[in-house]
């Protein structure tokens, strides 16, 4: 409303003042053209009767007095030598005018002069001998003053019309203003209200109001980020169903083998043993995913800072490799390390060798029972180095790859309970990736295998 109202004024307020400084500008230019048509008249008179040497003349002093009486001025008639002659004021007859403007008539350069502190016009002709060839032969000057207070009433009373009507302006424009902002707010009032309208409840809510562009595009924004919260908060209920299935499924299993041995007090020493290093076992898994979920939780705190220092990834990825390859071993796995140039970079060596690790292990886990293996590229450009990690192994369905980093998600749940693990490793992985300000992209197919393609700076910008 205010921008509404700045800009129907200020134009407002211009255009009055530029109108009533025009017409002054316009009235004194044609008052002066007037005038001066007027003394031409006279002068021709004034030569013809050779006033200059006989100043009383009736007739041409009572033109003079008529022409002043019109414009309510004064008329000085100068000869040559500066000295007034007739002056319709009968003030200065016999004195001498040497003013600036009369100076420069005498050597031929007339002149006119608006003096807008005093409300008058100043004109000098130039009297010239009709019998000299010289254009700048001056007899003497015709000096004329016209007042402008008739102007002056006019532009004033111009003025207060303008004032009136900028005033009636102003009011239409508050009037329209008015109107005008509570039609094009109330979109954004019903908005705000639908906004605040929305419960607990929203999991079907929407808002919809398309009076404007703008409201439109405000609706959808709102739509989107209500579906993201939404998704957040399923993520957050299906995450809490997880935990509590993860973690409640090793206790249900320690306390039936618990149970188990209670009610049979003659167990044998074997069975016994056996069932106390199944208990172990479900302990040691309890165990992996507190750990597992106290790791999610440090990398989810923006406060989490990285232990930055400057690592050689050649000799990282040597180590971890050498670490796995027993495991890999054990399962008839073969790994290979492809290092193409010694690389150097700024990171937390303890996060991202665990993020490596997990990709790793989740291939040696699911790779083809007999002759699989594993390849492990390293290599880098000016700004990044990229890791791929590939491998031979049962795959990754394509409806799959884009939930794999989601918390205790698990392709194959009969078979990933069978291998073990906590599902919590490349959700670990992602996230140190990114705390990395690098990138990890999955390609699979099913039967054929997995390749994980990881890109991170060289240097780490916090």
């Amino acid at each position: 409303m205010i921008l509404l109202i700045v800009i129907g004024i200020v134009p407002s307020v211009i255009v009055e003042n530029v109108l009533v400084r025009r017409y002054e500008t316009r009235a004194v230019s044609q008052r002066t053209v007037i005038v001066k048509n007027q003394c031409d008249t006279i002068l021709d008179e004034m030569t013809a009767e050779k006033y200059l040497d006989d100043p009383n003349n009736e007739v041409l002093n009572r033109e003079f007095g008529v022409l002043t009486n019109i414009y309510g001025g004064r008329i000085l008639v100068i000869n040559r030598n500066g000295q007034v002659i007739s002056d319709t004021f009968n003030m200065d007859t016999g004195k001498y005018s040497l003013s600036q403007e009369v100076v420069q008539c005498l050597n031929g350069q007339e002149s006119s002069l608006y003096d807008d502190d005093n409300h008058y016009i100043e004109i000098t002709r130039a009297i010239r001998d009709p019998e000299s060839a010289d254009p700048k032969a001056v007899q003497g000057v015709f000096l004329i003053s016209v007042s402008t207070m008739e102007i002056q009433n006019s532009r004033g009373e111009l003025a207060r019309m303008g004032l009136l009507i900028l005033a009636v302006v102003i009011v239409m424009i508050l009037v329209l203003g008015y109107i005008l902002s509570g039609l094009f707010v109330r979109p954004f009032k019903t908005i705000t209200s639908e906004i605040e309208g929305i419960t607990d409840g929203y999991q079907n809510e929407k808002i919809h109001v398309d009076t404007y562009q703008e409201t439109e595009l405000i609706s959808d924004a709102f739509n989107r980020m209500l579906a993201r919260v939404r998704s957040v908060d399923d993520s957050r209920e299906e995450f809490v169903s997880n935990v509590s299935h993860e973690l409640k499924t090793p206790l249900a299993s320690m306390k039936v083998l618990a149970d188990s041995l209670n009610m049979d007090p003659n167990a044998p020493l074997e069975q016994y043993k056996e069932f106390m290093t199944d208990i172990s076992a479900e302990i040691d898994r309890e165990n992996r995913i507190i750990t597992d979920l106290l790791d999610l939780v440090k990398l989810d705190k923006k406060a989490s800072n990285l232990n930055i220092e400057e690592t050689n990834i050649n000799e990282e990825l040597e180590h971890i490799v050498k670490r796995l390859t027993p495991i890999a071993d054990k399962a008839n796995v073969k790994l290979i390390l492809d290092s193409f140039r010694p690389i150097t970079a700024e990171i937390d060596e303890t996060k991202l060798t665990l993020a490596f690790t997990n990709i790793i292990e989740n291939a040696i886990k699911y790779n083809k029972p007999e002759g699989g293996w594993i390849r492990i590229s390293l290599n880098a450009d000016r700004k990044y180095f990229f890791v791929t990690i590939a491998d031979s192994g049962i795959g990754i369905p394509q409806e799959d790859i884009d939930h794999i980093f989601e918390r205790f998600y698990r392709v194959d749940k009969s078979h990933s309970r069978e291998i073990g693990g906590t599902g919590l490793g490349l959700a670990i992985t992602k996230s140190t990736i990114v705390m990395h300000r690098g990138a990890i992209r999955v390609t699979s197919k099913v039967g054929e295998g997995t390749t994980f393609s990881i890109r991170i700076p060289l240097i780490y910008v916090a």
